[in-house]
């Protein structure tokens, strides 16, 4: 075999979203991609803020010599000051330049923490519903996951945290807004999670790390909020990107931050910046940085996001769908009119509807849809929505 066994078996398991991503592509080839209703990528639309064309023409029209060449790896000290400046509002505690790195997107932060923190044999705990790629993350540093459900509406369950954490446990990753949910982790929530990790991180003798994964934090409905986690808990790692609140997922650019009191804070920033080096990233984007450094409060136009969540919302509940509404995030999971839900996804497709299996995500029986994609597109699927859902239970 040309190629790994444990790589081959990987791309035979291979994430769900990309394999319904190249079934869309088939079938947008097949019958006219005006045809077909893809809910399948959770890829930005929407255009970035105004203020990014106006920022990015006018750094890349003013630049003086050096401006591509290496920075410190963890990139330019007066980024991370700007971005520390938003995050310490954030999260309620003071963050400093350097408590941060900026990071080729979140997936980066994610890849050179856990190059920073495991051990083989490690393990980590992922809170089902996750987002899929954990698994290869935790996997490409020799960890080991431990997937512990959440309870009925997608929130924490404090009993199956505990049963689940060993010795052996380094970590537990969140997600809030939550991909595939679009729940979000209340304050209180978070601090019984920190009291949580902090008693049985005494019981053991060791850190236990509450790693929060946020590139949906500025994505949220309503009148929700999304809490920091610094204020519940010190052994914590907060990571983001700009891919979501900036529509800028193809340029790669990310960030991470450790709680300023966090154990052994300045071995760990070592750990990390050595992480972001030899894994081959080198340093963020050089470019991008300096765009971002503009726009920490900018975002795209989330009304935009809500309307179109409030329309799918209205469509699948006339179909007969059993769902709980997102508070935040790109998608709507609700649970499939029959148990199989690789099966419903199958109906969905007689009718050119593109969904992502639920147990892609670790929680079979459901479905995401992803309603980054245009209005027209939402609203000319709800009879097929809910001619796909008569069919199923018929």
């Amino acid at each position: 075999m040309s190629v790994s066994k444990k790589m081959s078996a990987f791309a035979e398991k291979s994430s769900w979203i990309r394999k319904m991503f190249e079934e869309g592509a088939k079938m947008k080839a097949q019958y006219g991609a005006e045809n077909v209703f893809d809910f399948s990528l959770g890829n930005p639309d929407l255009p970035p803020p105004a203020e990014f064309d106006q920022v990015i023409q006018r750094i890349v029209s003013d630049s003086p010599a050096g401006s591509h060449a290496y920075m410190p790896n963890g990139g330019y000290p007066w980024v991370r000051e700007a971005v520390a400046k938003r995050m310490s509002k954030e999260q309620g505690v003071e963050i400093d330049a350097a408590d941060m790195l900026m990071t080729c997107g979140a997936a980066g932060a994610i890849n050179i923490t856990m190059k920073a923190l495991l051990d083989p044999g490690d393990e980590v705990i992922l809170l089902a519903p996750y987002f899929v790629e954990y698994n290869f993350y935790v996997d490409n540093h020799g960890g080991v996951c431990k997937v512990v459900n959440t309870d009925s509406e997608f929130n924490l369950d404090f009993k199956a945290i505990e049963e689940a954490i060993t010795e052996k446990t380094k970590a537990v990753i969140i997600n809030s807004p939550n991909n595939p949910t679009g729940q979000i982790y209340s304050k209180e929530s978070l601090q019984q999670l920190g009291d949580l990790l902090r008693y049985i991180g005494e019981q053991y003798a060791t850190t236990i790390y509450l790693i929060s994964d946020e590139p949906y934090r500025k994505i949220v409905f309503g009148d929700n909020t999304v809490p920091g986690i610094f204020p519940a808990y010190r052994n914590s790692i907060v990571l983001s990107s700009y891919s979501k609140d900036l529509s800028l997922p193809g340029e790669r650019i990310g960030y991470l931050a450790v709680h300023p009191e966090i154990n052994e804070k300045a071995l760990l920033l070592n750990a990390l910046t050595m992480a972001n080096r030899i894994l081959g990233f080198v340093n963020a984007p050089a470019l991008m940085q300096r765009v971002v450094a503009e726009l920490q409060d900018a975002t795209v136009d989330n009304t935009i996001y809500e309307r179109r969540r409030n329309t799918f919302c209205k469509i699948l509940s006339d179909a007969g769908f059993d769902f709980i509404p997102p508070k935040g995030a790109l998608y709507i999971f609700p649970k499939t009119p029959i148990e199989d839900d690789v099966e419903f996804c199958r109906i969905l497709q007689d009718e050119k509807i593109l969904a992502v299996p639920g147990r892609g995500f670790g929680a079979p029986g459901y479905i995401r849809l992803a309603f980054c994609v245009e209005d027209a597109v939402i609203e000319a699927a709800a009879k097929p929505f809910a001619r796909a859902f008569a069919k199923a239970i018929a």
